[in-house]
């Protein structure tokens, strides 16, 4: 067991959810799913907590009731290498009522925000080059979605 892994509070909706996340992102699984009893607070049976895994990473899906609201003050990052991996998980996570949001955020339908970054995004804007880095920088912040060909191009642009 890891030492450290999020907690996701959800009002009705866990199970919904992680296996909507598990359907999404490979090596990942819903491993075991535990349900109030007469002790409550809700009602007995229904479902408390969900445990799964995102690509090996453990997570829990908690219904706790209408009290908390995602916001983006956290937000789950996705590393991608290739335009077809940030095109693939942007399109599922904002499917069904997900929200597009600007430099690669967006929200899925249950509200959780997530990071769509490739890792070239990252290392252009480390480049020890600093006008290069700040045209990268000022072409992500145009984007919605984060296109790497647009990124490739705003880092060999001429200063």
């Amino acid at each position: 067991m890891q030492k450290i892994s999020p907690c996701l509070w959800f009002d009705t909706e866990g199970e919904e959810a992680a296996e909507f996340y598990t359907s999404i992102f490979p090596n990942s699984r819903i491993v075991e799913v535990s349900r109030y009893g007469s002790a409550g607070p809700r009602d007995e049976g229904t479902v408390m907590t969900v445990d799964f895994e995102l690509e090996g990473q453990p997570f829990m899906a908690l219904n706790g009731g209408p009290d908390f609201k995602f916001n983006e003050a956290i937000s789950l990052e996705v590393h991608c290498e290739t335009q077809e991996e940030v095109d693939k998980y942007w399109s599922a996570l904002t499917a069904d009522g997900g929200e597009e949001g600007p430099c690669g955020w967006l929200k899925d339908k249950y509200g959780v925000s997530w990071q769509i970054v490739p890792n070239i995004l990252s290392q252009l804007i480390k480049d020890p080059d600093r006008e290069k880095s700040q045209r990268v920088m000022a072409a992500m912040l145009q984007m919605g979605k984060i296109e790497i060909d647009e990124l490739e191009k705003a880092a060999a642009a001429a200063a």
